[in-house]
């Protein structure tokens, strides 16, 4: 008789993940239609996915609170199946970047580049998040792939500042992608981009230190990661002219915001405590802010579930947790970096969250210097008799 440690557990989500390639499929869908009927509407398809359509249907759909029991974590993980989802889209990313760079340059007027811009960042930006999946992995394969779905936004060096800089400083004032409670999302951008850059290049720097190597050897990842841009940006410009490196520019900037964005709304204003020693404590599900919203979870590799991939990194997006201790955002991540976007807003709907889940105590969120004192006064003034 079989048990239940003998019973594969059956993912009821397992196919939906597929649904994830779907977005980078969006820029091959506008070139289609352009070519058909010379209309450039297919090009806003992705902009409006992510803006409309996803957080639509997370709003209808709702959320799912389910785990998967422990005991299925090594039958998922050693599933290739999900695995081949996430390798799948660097293909797709990359064809829809090279034949929309393509048509920009020999075919589409101002209007279809600005579409074209957008959905290439769109589709690119989300592709970071495929290198941050990928990037967590142990084999070499993954690692390389990593950083190939990073180079169409220039943002190599997120391999190293995600993996030894972010995860050890997480939600501390010294984390350079951890927003402050306080801080508006333009605050945040250019302190996050210069901070993450810095932040990698002393990390390999000091790696490869150890190893009696310096900062330029060809061993470099951040190096390595950068010298795939140039090859995807050269490639381009050689072919295309010097029109497709300010393309292809352009959209890395607007792809890399999308990442910052979603930095922004990951942690903010949440603060592990230091102990008598001056050592943060460890990173807790309490440290950073989740959704349960299940189709921008399937769009994303549940990345919404933050705290489990705090806690195990290695751990792949198939088999993370919710837990109940960790702070719940009111909508998921494609709502909430909308709304990001208009501070007023975000602090309107999120300061109060930061205060309830702080239970009024102003020594334990991580608050922007700049605010400190209307932000103690905010805390003082707020009710907390009721957790958000």
């Amino acid at each position: 008789m079989n048990t239940s440690r003998d019973t594969p557990w059956h993912d009821p989500k397992r196919y939906l993940w597929s649904l994830g390639l779907l977005v980078p499929l969006f820029p091959i869908i506008g070139a289609v239609v352009f070519m058909q009927t010379g209309q450039i509407w297919g090009w806003w398809l992705t902009p409006a996915i992510v803006y409309l359509f996803i957080p639509a249907l997370d709003f209808l759909i709702g959320t799912d609170r389910s785990n998967p029991p422990e005991s299925a974590v090594k039958q998922l993980e050693d599933d290739n199946y999900y695995r081949y989802i996430v390798y799948a889209y660097i293909p797709l990313q990359y064809a829809g970047t090279i034949i929309t760079v393509w048509f920009a340059c020999t075919e589409l007027g101002p209007l279809g580049i600005i579409a074209g811009l957008f959905s290439c960042a769109y589709v690119n930006g989300i592709g970071i998040n495929t290198g941050h999946e990928l990037g967590h992995k142990r084999d070499p394969l993954s690692r390389f792939l990593a950083k190939l779905a990073l180079a169409p936004v220039a943002y190599g060096h997120f391999y190293v500042e995600h993996n030894f800089g972010h995860h050890r400083r997480v939600a501390t004032p010294e984390d350079p992608a951890s927003s402050k409670m306080g801080e508006s999302f333009w605050r945040f951008l250019p302190r996050t981009v210069i901070g993450s850059l810095r932040s990698a290049c002393d990390i390999e720097s000091k790696r490869l230190s150890r190893k009696g190597l310096g900062f330029w050897h060809w061993r470099n990842d951040v190096l390595q990661a950068w010298a795939m841009t140039v090859v995807l940006f050269g490639t381009c410009t050689f072919f295309l002219g010097w029109p497709a490196l300010a393309f292809l520019v352009i959209q890395a900037m607007l792809g890399a915001s999308l990442l910052e964005v979603i930095n922004y709304v990951e942690h903010y204003g949440l603060l592990r405590q230091q102990g008598d020693n001056g050592e943060y404590e460890r990173c807790l599900p309490k440290h950073s802010w989740n959704s349960n919203h299940i189709v921008t979870n399937l769009v994303l590799y549940q990345l919404q579930r933050h705290s489990d991939h705090h806690a195990h990194p290695n751990r792949a997006f198939q088999a993370l947790r919710h837990f109940d201790d960790s702070p719940q955002l009111p909508s998921g991540y494609a709502s909430m970096m909308m709304l990001a976007y208009f501070p007023p807003l975000w602090f309107k709907v999120m300061n109060p969250r930061v205060v309830a889940h702080h239970r009024g105590d102003f020594s334990k969120a991580n608050i922007h210097p700049r605010k400190a004192e209307t932000l103690r006064t905010y805390f003082n003034g707020f009710n907390t008799s009721a957790r958000v």
